[in-house]
C-alpha cells in the first residue's frame, strides 16, 4: 500500500492496524457527528424522538440532534477527496472510515444531490473502490471484502 488514511475514531485504527496497515490520522474522515444521537440506531431514534427523526432524514441539512448536518459532512469529504485528486503521489490509497463518509465520498464522486445520501447501503467492513486519473473520480466498486484483498498491500 502506498498511502493509507483512517478516521480517528479506535474502531478505524484498530482495523488498519489488523490489516497490517500503518496509517495518517485525519480528523475529515472521522464519522459525522450525531450529537446526543450519538451511539443510537435508528430503531432507537423512531422511539425516542420520531419527529425529529423523519425531519432529519427527510432534510438532512437540518441536525436536530445538535451536531453535524449531512452537508458538513458531504463538505469536509469533498475536500478531503479532492486533495487526493490534486496529489502527485500516486499509488495505492486506503482510507478506512464510516459509512456516512463513505456516502459522501460516492456522492461527491458521482456528483449525485444530498437526497442520495440515504439511498446508499455501506456494510461494515465493506470495500469501496474510487479511482483517479488526476483529473476526475470514478465510483468503480463496493462489496464485501474478501479474505485476499489485503494480500496486495
Amino acid at each position: 500500500m502506498d498511502q493509507c488514511w483512517t478516521s480517528p475514531a479506535v474502531r478505524a485504527r484498530e482495523t488498519a492496524a489488523a490489516l497490517g496497515l500503518s496509517p495518517t490520522v485525519d480528523e475529515r474522515l472521522k464519522d459525522c457527528d450525531f450529537g446526543r444521537w450519538a451511539g443510537l440506531r435508528f430503531n432507537q431514534l423512531i422511539v425516542r424522538e420520531p419527529l425529529a427523526f423523519v425531519a432529519w432524514v427527510r432534510n438532512p441539512s437540518q441536525a436536530p440532534h445538535g451536531g453535524e448536518t449531512i452537508p458538513q459532512v458531504m463538505a469536509r469529504v469533498a475536500d478531503w477527496i479532492d486533495e487526493r485528486g490534486r496529489s502527485k503521489g500516486g499509488g495505492h490509497m486506503v482510507a478506512i472510515t464510516h459509512a456516512s463518509v463513505i456516502r459522501a465520498a460516492i456522492l461527491h464522486v458521482i456528483q449525485a444531490q444530498l437526497p442520495s445520501f440515504w439511498r446508499i447501503d455501506v456494510l461494515p467492513l465493506s470495500r469501496t473502490e474510487l479511482r483517479t486519473n488526476g483529473r476526475r473520480w470514478v465510483f468503480r466498486a463496493m462489496g464485501e471484502i474478501s479474505p485476499h484483498d489485503h494480500d496486495h498491500t
